[in-house]
């Protein structure tokens, strides 16, 4: 008999990971185990302690994750799976009998606290910032501690402990969407759909002039897009970075992977996250020549020529 899966998430119930988590239909029925913080979702995975984890990769306000980009740098063999997106709202609660007035400390997920900084900013001039581990925990860190009087919390949360909302929707951008990723070990790709995300991280060979450049001719001169750059340190010298990568098309997408064959050549680490469907369900218009018929007739043609055979039409 197979074990039940195990799926480690940022919790606890009711955090944006947790929702994420709820969208995954193999997930229904299987032990859920919330975690403190991305690094440790990630171990479990890496430990076998669980079969998944989700973790939030990407913020449309705020931009990539850096603890999960860095997490996933520090783990060569994870695999991304599946990409989901949620809408990100944000309520400010209080325990019941607070005024705004009383209001001089908020608990907050620093993601959370930066995406509502002009609101509370505006109608909280002078308060104190106390981060929290999640959204959820900010919650719970008010009814904890005699220090804190407000939290930015996920929707529902006030009627699951008992708080008073005293405003809704505090995001400074309502249409704020948080990209998650599911993610496990090793395993083959899943199918490609013509709808599909590639996610990679590499580094430069060097510091020399254009090399960045040159890294980037590797997709361009191959006519794949890319959806995300993003530079991060490497953490052994001042101004060495590696970059997190995302790519429109799949790693069985000719035109891919001739990109990554030509990167793996140009770049001394080179880590594949994963090929999988793409959350938002769009697919990439291809330019006749960067089509995969392109590249199977360029290499029909190549072998003909190397054979002495008469070139092909």
């Amino acid at each position: 008999m197979s074990k039940t899966p195990r799926y480690s998430y940022l919790g606890p119930e009711g955090t944006f990971t947790w929702e994420a988590l709820r969208l995954v239909h193999e997930a229904k029925g299987a032990d859920w185990v919330s975690v403190s913080h991305v690094g440790e979702a990630l171990a479990d995975v890496v430990s076998e302690r669980s079969d998944f984890a989700m973790i939030a990769m990407e913020n449309s306000v705020e931009g990539g994750v850096s603890a999960a980009q860095d997490a996933l740098a520090e783990h060569p063999g994870l695999r991304i799976v599946g990409e989901y997106q949620v809408p990100v709202r944000f309520t400010l609660v209080v325990r019941p009998g607070t005024a705004t007035e009383d209001i001089t400390t908020i608990a907050a997920h620093p993601v959370a606290y930066a995406q509502c900084r002009k609101f509370v900013e505006a109608q909280l001039p002078g308060h104190i910032h106390s981060p929290a581990s999640s959204n959820v925990q900010a919650a719970k860190d008010l009814i904890d501690a005699d220090g804190i009087q407000a939290a930015l919390a996920p929707p529902g949360v006030a009627e699951r402990y008992g708080l008073d909302v005293i405003a809704n929707n505090v995001g400074d951008n309502p249409e704020a969407e948080t990209r998650f990723v599911l993610v496990r070990l090793g395993g083959h790709v899943p199918e490609r759909t013509g709808a599909d995300k590639t996610s990679l991280i590499a580094e430069l060979p060097d510091d020399g002039p254009g090399r960045l450049l040159e890294m980037l001719e590797q997709f361009a001169t191959r006519g794949v897009n890319m959806s995300l750059l993003e530079s991060r340190p490497i953490g052994d010298a001042m101004g060495r970075y590696r970059f997190v990568i995302d790519l429109d098309g799949h790693i069985h997408d000719e035109r891919v992977a001739d990109a990554l064959m030509g990167l793996r050549r140009f770049s001394p680490n080179v880590i594949f996250l994963g090929s999988y469907p793409r959350a938002n369900g769009h697919r990439p218009e291809v330019p006749e020549r960067y089509t995969d018929e392109a590249f199977v007739d360029a290499q029909a043609w190549l072998k003909a020529v190397a054979e002495g055979l008469p070139d092909l039409p």
